[in-house]
């Protein structure tokens, strides 16, 4: 229910933004992705949230962010907070925390959040199409530890690397006992059914073909040179842009395989 949560008041914060006339007015696009664990495998649960830096407006076209960040980020926290704090309360007035049993703890927490400032930590927009796609690839398919974190066993205990943020990304290694670890992770184990990764506005599965298509005629890009080129209906592209005139486009005609030496 957390989850849930979390997705929908994240995605109606920026939406709320993005609609404002004062700031965009138009339709955002959002992929979040549900990350659940810090660096200690503790419970620290979040979203990672790649946004591209504009929007779409009713008439069509594409009103790009005035600088390098999309909204304010202290306006942006505290609208965020309101929004996750409101819903948190809703949701124990419909007996929905049934986990929280103590007579006056809701009330307690909640104020106590909403008496501390929260910060949405943003990144400047990225023009270069790699970065994307490896902060993508960095965040879209890790589940709480990898490999190269961890050091081995000694003694019972699971030895592993782990990276303090607030110690100016100081690398230090954690010892825990076999059961502890194994407790740790598999508090990321996430419900059954539940989506990580899910996709809002133009970027919503329901829409995206069309409303990309829209986006790059307002930007008067060519969709032969575009990635709108790939294909939508479920096959296999056939061929790549030509790297010379980004027009035409290359096809395999025959494979050369390497050549094999014979050693006389």
């Amino acid at each position: 229910m957390i989850y849930g949560l979390l997705f929908r008041c994240v995605w109606a914060t920026l939406k709320r933004f993005a609609t404002n006339a004062r700031r965009l007015g138009g339709e955002l696009g959002m992929t979040a992705v549900l990350h659940t664990w810090g660096q200690n495998l503790g419970q620290h649960v979040h979203l990672h949230c790649l946004i591209p830096g504009g929007t779409l407006s009713p008439g069509g076209q594409w009103r790009q962010a005035g600088g390098d960040y999309l909204f304010p980020v202290r306006a942006l926290s505290r609208a965020f907070r309101g929004k996750l704090v409101s819903a948190l309360r809703t949701a124990a007035q419909h007996g929905e925390l049934h986990r929280i049993t103590w007579p006056g703890d809701i009330d307690n927490t909640l104020g106590g959040l909403m008496q501390t400032e929260w910060v949405v930590y943003s990144k400047p927009c990225v023009s270069h199409t790699e970065s994307v796609v490896a902060y993508l690839a960095r965040y879209s398919h890790r589940i709480a530890i990898s490999d190269q974190r961890l050091l081995g066993t000694e003694d019972g205990q699971v030895v592993f690397q782990y990276k303090v943020y607030r110690d100016h990304d100081t690398q230090k290694v954690m010892r825990l006992s076999g059961v502890e670890f194994i407790r740790r992770f598999l508090l990321h184990v996430l419900p059954k059914g539940l989506m990580r990764l899910r996709h809002y506005g133009f970027l919503a599965n329901c829409c995206r073909a069309k409303k990309l298509a829209r986006i790059r005629i307002a930007l008067a890009q060519d969709p032969a040179t575009s990635p709108a080129a790939e294909d939508t209906t479920g096959t296999v592209c056939d061929g790549y842009p030509c790297p010379k005139c980004h027009r035409g486009i290359m096809r395999v005609l025959t494979l050369l395989p390497p050549l094999r030496w014979v050693d006389h």
